[in-house]
């Protein structure tokens, strides 16, 4: 990591769901949640509790100096925008991450604005 940038990965204990237009496309009481300097919190989800089926792979790829390259997938009816957003590139996963984070390999994350985590 560079001077002053940290990440920290943790085993959640909140249920996470993420919700789009009513459909569940995610719930899980295994979230990881990570914590990286600079960024809002972010839970990445065990790939076997998110909908796959429901997410359209993307040709889009970012590469992070600290996490690695991401793939992303977008969501059900992206572009229509009828919640007003659009779905288009908002879940990614670092198929191959760097090794200071491995554990979020085979995880995916959905953007902040699709996540409700609850404790129930």
């Amino acid at each position: 990591m560079a001077t002053g940038h940290t990440i920290t990965i943790e085993q959640g204990d909140l249920r996470v769901r993420v919700v789009r237009d009513g459909q569940v496309l995610a719930e899980s009481d295994r979230p990881l949640v990570l914590r990286e300097t600079g960024c809002p919190v972010r839970y990445y989800l065990p790939a076997e509790d998110v909908r796959t089926d429901l997410l359209t792979p993307s040709d889009t790829h970012t590469y992070c100096p600290f996490k690695g390259t991401a793939s992303y997938w977008s969501l059900p009816d992206a572009r229509d925008g009828t919640d007003g957003t659009d779905g288009t590139d908002r879940v990614w996963a670092y198929p191959d991450p760097k090794p200071d984070v491995a554990a979020i390999k085979d995880h995916l994350c959905f953007y902040d604005t699709e996540v409700v985590a609850d404790v129930s």
